[in-house]
């Protein structure tokens, strides 16, 4: 495919050379072609246009995953506005403060969230569109309400003949303007919003096209991610959109029996998701049948393991749809026993690294030249830094600067100066090591660092990694309770279930797992208690726990 230097010749292209190709499906749902993506942005550019929108302008969006809310965002990036993604999970106060705060003047939002949502909280919004079929949900603005009335004819009057690929010309974006404020999901507790430019959403994109250049027009892609986190807009739906691919949106909340069946149909050569997904099919469906007598037996026996490995790598790409590629894991890093499995059947997957102020890629590094704990090398344009004396042994704070590099947080100059220095260097929060050859490693997180009684650093994220492969373990956080580490552990409820197991018998296990563990971790970093949990950890949209509510 041609190259460019800006991102809205991207979105051109591909509307133009793509226009009999399926674009975005709603999975069990409507489709669109390119050439219906085209129709539906010059419409929604004539309401914009008609009810008095500028560049500049805020578009706030909300609402679960569909082909209509990447169109309306689509539609934003090309006519100059600043889309104003919010994650539908957000409870309704915050949703109106984000709305207010960001100064949108419309706002396009599913029913099931505007119907918990009260407009008198939002005094200076002009309107609401439907996110489903664009219909207008209330109006404070005389012009945009006719627009909208009037809508077929004003397209008609601009294209009397036929809407033509020859029609798709946007305006000439500048590269430094503001196209999006993504507000953050909150794992510390408050949203900022996150400017990215032009140029920060093209260099993700120029990275995609030249990085995973297996996929081609027509390709399948599937959609889990929420659209209003930067993984999600950018590496699952924007990228592929600009290649012609063929997008099908999980509009409900993915429970693996709704992921089976798109990958089943789909069949996506790319898969981009968080390590959950990948950790519950291997634990539920791998590791149960490997660890049966006879199984651990042929495992260690010569040539007979390498064709019992085979099969089972060929059943997990099954599972994936049997046209894999490559899985890009985000958020996080992979539970270690999972990734020494997966490394040992040489399954094609990979963990890359980013955050929304990035927009948001990091790091990352094709499966086959990925090491083990790793989440790769720093991506095109972008330089990394790690605020140590010896950056290959001693953990710091990872430092980043390049095209990827927000242009700050909007209102909000004391969060901008805490993190991003005039010279273009920015403060990622995590900290890590990187090794010779550019590999990058993550520790953790430094709001979550605990000092040691003789002053260690503490990583509680490695201590929750190996006790999260222990046995009847689901999920912990490790937390400093009155200077001494307690772990917070939620078990294994399918296995409890199934095991019948009492609170008494639940516990005990958790006691030995604290004992077990303690003899593997430094004096300074063992573990003095363990407090069962009975519900999950409440966690953002990306499936990171809110540790800031368990301190």
């Amino acid at each position: 495919m041609e190259h460019y230097k800006t991102l809205v010749p991207y979105i051109e292209q591909t509307l133009r050379k793509n226009w009999d190709l399926l674009a975005l499906t709603d999975f069990k749902g409507q489709s669109f072609q390119y050439r219906d993506v085209a129709r539906k942005v010059a419409k929604l550019h004539l309401l914009f246009e008609n009810a008095g929108l500028k560049p500049g302008d805020r578009i706030a969006l909300c609402g679960r995953n569909c082909a209509q809310w990447a169109i309306a965002a689509i539609a934003s990036m090309t006519y100059g506005t600043v889309a104003v993604p919010i994650l539908h999970d957000f409870k309704p106060d915050n949703v109106h403060h984000l709305v207010c705060h960001s100064g949108a003047r419309l706002f396009f939002v599913d029913a099931h969230t505007w119907e918990n949502l009260d407009h008198d909280n939002m005094p200076d919004l002009e309107g609401a569109i439907l996110i489903n079929d664009y219909s207008l949900l209330f109006s404070r603005n005389k012009k945009l309400t006719e627009a909208r009335e009037n809508l077929n004819r004003l397209f008609g009057e601009k294209y009397p003949e036929r809407f033509t690929p020859a029609d798709v010309k946007y305006r000439k974006e500048d590269p430094d303007a503001t196209v999006l404020i993504n507000y953050t999901s909150g794992s510390t507790g408050f949203s900022k919003g996150v400017m990215l430019s032009y140029r920060n959403l093209w260099s993700n994109i120029q990275y995609c096209i030249d990085g995973l250049d297996f996929l081609y027009p027509g390709d399948g892609m599937v959609s889990m991610l929420p659209l209003a986190h930067m993984f999600g807009f950018t590496v699952e739906m924007l990228h592929p959109f600009v290649k012609g691919c063929h997008i099908s949106f999980l509009t409900r909340t993915p429970s693996p029996k709704i992921i089976m069946e798109a990958f089943a149909e789909v069949r996506p050569k790319l898969i981009v998701a968080v390590p959950l997904i990948l950790e519950k099919i291997v634990k539920t469906k791998v590791f149960p049948v490997i660890d049966k007598p006879l199984m651990k037996v042929l495992l260690h026996v010569p040539y007979v393991d390498n064709r019992v490995l085979a099969k089972i790598k060929d059943k997990l790409l099954a599972a994936f749809g049997g046209n894999l590629r490559q899985i890009i894991i985000g958020g996080a890093g992979l539970n270690r026993e999972v990734e020494t499995f997966l490394r040992r059947i040489n399954f094609p997957y990979t963990v890359g690294y980013g955050m929304t102020e990035c927009g948001p890629l990091i790091a990352y590094c094709p499966w086959d030249t990925q090491r083990p704990s790793s989440c790769g090398k720093v991506v095109d344009r972008m330089e990394i830094k790690v605020d140590s004396p010896d950056p290959v042994n001693t953990p710091g704070v990872l430092w980043v600067k390049g095209d990827n590099v927000m242009q700050g947080y909007y209102h909000n100059d004391d969060a901008t100066k805490s993190c991003l220095h005039p010279d273009g260097w920015m403060n990622t929060g995590d900290i890590g090591t990187i090794d010779a050859d550019g590999y990058i490693y993550i520790r953790g997180r430094d709001k979550s660092m605990i000092l040691g009684p003789s002053g260690q650093n503490i990583y509680p994220e490695e201590i929750e990694q190996q006790l999260n492969n222990m046995p009847y373990v689901a999920e912990s956080l490790v937390v400093d309770k009155d200077n001494k580490l307690v772990a917070l552990v939620y078990p294994d409820m399918d296995l409890v279930t199934r095991e019948k197991l009492t609170e008494q018998q639940i516990e005990s296990l958790m006691k030995e797992n604290i004992a077990n563990l303690n003899k593997a971790l430094p004096s300074y970093s063992q573990l003095a208690d363990v407090k069962i949990l009975h519900e999950e950890f409440e966690k953002t949209p990306k499936r990171s726990i809110k540790r800031y509510l368990y301190q």
